[in-house]
């Protein structure tokens, strides 16, 4: 006897099957898209009989009422029907690496469009798969991450919907095409992709299906198989949106941390803090993770783990440093002075920039609002103007202008030269 399954029974035994949500799409942003390139090469496609859509987060971002930054496409059409149509239509073709993943790049007015066939997973490691070329979009959407990234629009505005991706972003709802433990098998990377479309889509910090919770702290591992660049990628997404507070709690609950770079004992208290005090002022990723990181050999196992970049590496070391040490005066609350003496002392150029990231990080807001707006003054003596007075000793004019350096940080950065040099005994 046959019976019907429910989408949620049929999500959790795998099966793929969907009936096409389509709807049309005229938006002031998705009429924006059609530049000349575009036009152009939709009459190519057309001309040579080959469906072309645009593909995956630039639908998601349409159907939010945002003009995407990227807009990618896909095509029944292989890489080497899109070769042979460009080449007969004198239209460049750039960056081949993509080739062999069926990507082909095309350019156009000064625009570069990624084109890609569709495509079915024939192999996946967790890491990579091996892919065939087909013309079926469904068989497409099925190989993708979230039903919000699965969905197509046609060039004329007709949305193709397989996994009711419209109705989950409507509803604000993050969900994996199909069966979640399948889909985070076929790619690890993709439980750090869920977590950072959470922070992006869902209104409520803890709203997740509880079979995907269950999916995710199962096959956690995996993290462990995948390159510290892809990990990074993603992370320092997450922590910068929404919710990042709640998602970093639960990675160290789902233990997810040790496969990520994250120390396994990381104080997610203070990072609380930290997020609540920051989250207004748009913080770098890594003010949020230093509050995770208790001394400074965590942030050198980070960085093996991620292979942050050195200003990345920096930041970190610098907030643990002095996050309890360099903090606003007992006396002068209101003052900058022990902040900007610091930035003044350092002689870095990016010292006002970290210090600014530690405001943030201490919740200091009237002081952070003040030194975004504070424009570091030129000390006016140099060694130069010593030697006119008949300083020649090296060691003598560095310990001169360190002196005169204080009576000016006194004098609020105030004193001019001649103040400074009255000072100079000659």
């Amino acid at each position: 006897m046959w019976r019907v399954l429910s989408p949620r029974v049929i999500g959790r035994i795998g099966l793929c099957w969907r009936s096409l949500f389509t709807m049309q799409l005229k938006t002031s942003e998705f009429q924006s898209l059609f530049s000349d390139g575009l036009n152009e090469l939709a009459e190519v496609f057309e001309k040579h009989h080959h469906e072309l859509r645009i593909a995956g987060g630039a639908v998601r971002d349409l159907l939010s009422g945002k003009r995407p930054e990227d807009v990618d496409f896909a095509t029944t059409a292989t890489p080497e029907e899109m070769k042979r149509m460009f080449q007969s239509a004198g239209i460049r073709m750039i960056n081949n690496k993509g080739e062999k993943h069926g990507t082909i790049t095309a350019r156009l007015h000064n625009e570069n469009f990624e084109v890609t066939t569709l495509r079915v997973d024939v192999q996946t490691d967790g890491r990579h798969a091996e892919v065939e070329f087909t013309t079926d979009w469904q068989k497409d959407a099925e190989r993708r991450d979230l039903t919000i990234n699965s969905m197509f629009l046609g060039l004329d505005g007709t949305l193709y919907d397989y996994f009711k991706g419209y109705e989950d972003l409507q509803n604000c709802k993050v969900r994996f095409v199909g069966s979640a433990e399948q889909r985070i098998q076929e790619d690890y990377l993709r439980i750090l992709r869920y977590f950072r479309f959470y922070g992006r889509v869902a209104l409520e910090p803890d709203d997740h299906e509880p079979e995907t919770l269950d999916a995710i702290r199962k096959n956690g591992r995996g993290l462990a198989g995948i390159s510290g660049e892809r990990i990074w990628v993603e992370l320092k997404k997450m922590v910068v949106g929404n919710h990042a507070s709640h998602l970093l709690d639960l990675i160290y609950r789902l233990e997810l941390a040790q496969y990520i770079g994250l120390p396994l004992d990381g104080n997610v208290e203070e990072m609380k803090q930290v997020w609540q005090n920051a989250r207004d002022h748009s913080p770098k990723p890594m003010t949020i993770l230093a509050a995770l990181l208790h001394c400074p050999e965590e942030v050198e196992k980070m960085d093996i783990r991620l292979k942050v970049s050195k200003e990345e590496k920096n930041l970190p070391l610098f907030l643990i440093k002095y996050r309890r040490e360099l903090r606003k005066s007992q006396d002068e609350p209101d003052s900058l002075k022990p902040f900007t003496d610091f930035i003044i002392d350092s002689r870095e150029l990016d010292s006002q920039t970290k210090v600014c990231e530690l405001l943030k990080y201490q919740g200091e807001e009237k002081l952070l609002a003040e030194l975004c707006r504070w424009s570091i003054p030129r000390f006016p003596v140099s060694g130069h103007d010593l030697r006119r007075m008949g300083v020649t000793s090296g060691k003598e004019i560095g310990a001169t202008l360190q002196k005169l350096r204080d009576i000016w940080k006194r004098s609020h950065y105030q004193m001019d030269k001649d103040e400074l040099l009255s000072y100079v005994k000659p």
